[in-house]
């Protein structure tokens, strides 16, 4: 009996894909690879691209970039590995980090680039197993144009929540300055030569309080829907809070807020990341110091401790998958002001960060200015500037929402002064247990809804 021509245009059709599938796994078998991301045998792959996979994609890390390296104008790191040592706020099965040009002077390349997890506490040695080549639209270099960044492709990796994670960049010739940001409160080291992939660690002799080049490492994840971003000056910059500890304020309150979805309560599941610089003001730009390279674009110098309203799109609103910025910003208009500052101006200003994150959707979660009489740089009218921000930020008129930071900190004797155990000694910034504090105070709840239109 002869068989229908359906049956025979089936049976074709199952050959096909039978063929197809042989030559895949004959494919696979000979490129050694395990379907897993690493080379049989267990050793991992470098260079994987990560697969499509469930989980979003949010900051885990971040950094803002400041200013040109004090004595890299020339030659920059040429000939030099970069290590910079990170820290996770949130887990992920793959990984991508960007890198910055924005201050350099001339074009940056990067030949060699890889990502590992830390072997241990303040090393700059690797678990070899997990060592990742990073690749730059496929290939294993990149070179990035004065004043420009560059996303990593993403590659496949666990990384746990609360991991310090290596990021190493290799620059074989000159380009200056180097793009850093120097008060990291993190250790992080240099070797002589090519030592990208080197796991011991043995070549990184050199100590370094920097990060260079690298901004933001990201993480797709499936504990995490969303970032927030914490903008704001040295007191979120963590300037003195223990090297090494993670005991940043924004480090607490993304431990606090996973420890608090872990314990069951219904909030948004976010990751946080760190946008402080030390000395940042909302309206000025902090001039380089002594012995610092300027960039420029044409003729126009590029802006070192770029103002908040100057840095704002770029450090906050781009954030992967930003979801609310808290801002933290202002004494230093009122310290660094050689006049006295105007309230108006710098409530003005925070007006204007808010309706841009709004345009974009976000939530704005506020803090008041907390005190620092003891401070080289108070004064009575100083003082007096600062009680009317607060007083304005506390009416509503500014945020979204408000965290009172200057309540929770001050001397309940003497409101002019933070209390004597959250005073690191310089009357101005916290103690470890102060930045605990300020993470403590925030109310978890004010994460949750999306950004208004107007206020």
């Amino acid at each position: 009996m002869t068989k229908p021509h359906g049956y025979a245009v089936l049976s074709a059709l199952v050959a096909l894909v039978v063929a197809l599938s042989a030559a895949i796994y004959v494919t696979v078998a000979a490129d050694g690879r395990d379907g897993t991301g690493t080379l049989a045998g267990g050793r991992p792959l470098h260079g994987s691209a990560a697969p499509a996979s469930t989980g979003t994609w949010v900051g885990a890390w971040a950094t803002a970039p400041v200013g040109g390296e004090p004595g890299t104008g020339t030659t920059g790191l040429a000939g030099h590995s970069v290590r910079n040592v990170v820290h996770t706020s949130v887990s992920g099965t793959s990984a991508r980090v960007t890198l910055s040009n924005l201050y350099g002077r001339s074009p940056l390349t990067i030949s060699h680039a890889s990502l590992a997890l830390a072997a241990g506490d303040g090393t700059a040695a690797a678990d070899p197993a997990t060592m990742r080549r990073l690749t730059f639209g496929g290939a294993t270099s990149t070179v990035l144009p004065p004043g420009g960044q560059t996303v990593s492709d993403a590659v496949t990796l666990t990384l746990p929540h609360g991991a310090d994670v290596l990021v190493t960049t290799y620059s074989p010739t000159p380009s200056g300055p180097v793009t850093y940001h120097p008060h990291a409160r993190q250790t992080s080291y240099l070797a002589a030569g090519d030592r990208t992939e080197d796991a011991t660690g043995a070549p990184y002799t050199e100590q370094t309080p920097y990060w260079r080049y690298l901004t933001a490492l990201d993480v797709l994840s499936n504990e995490a829907a969303g970032t927030v971003v914490v903008f704001g000056d040295s007191i979120t910059d963590g300037i003195t809070s223990t090297t090494g500890a993670n005991h940043r304020w924004p480090d607490i309150l993304a431990d606090r807020l996973r420890g608090a979805l872990e314990s069951g309560r219904r909030l948004p599941r976010y990751s946080v990341v760190n946008e402080g610089i030390s000395g940042n003001q909302v309206l000025a730009d902090r001039l380089a110091g002594p012995g610092a390279p300027t960039a420029t674009r044409g003729d126009t110098p590029v802006a070192e401790n770029q103002s908040g309203l100057g840095r704002f799109g770029r450090d906050a609103l781009t954030r992967t998958n930003a979801k609310v910025v808290v801002i933290d910003l202002g004494v230093n208009d009122i310290l660094r002001n050689r006049r006295l500052a105007d309230p108006d101006r710098v409530v003005t200003g925070l007006r204007t960060l808010v309706r841009q994150a709004h345009a974009r959707g976000l939530k704005v979660v506020g803090a008041t200015l907390m005190p620092f009489q003891g401070h080289r740089g108070y004064t009575p009218a100083r003082e007096a500037v600062r009680r009317e921000i607060n007083a304005r930020i506390r009416a509503g008129g500014v945020y979204d929402a408000v965290v009172d930071f200057d309540k929770a900190l001050r001397d309940p004797y003497d409101p002019r002064r933070l209390r004597p155990e959250y005073d690191s000694g310089d009357h101005l910034h916290p103690s470890d247990l102060g930045y605990r504090t300020m993470a403590e105070t925030f109310d978890l709840g004010t994460l949750d809804g999306a950004g208004q239109t107007e206020l």
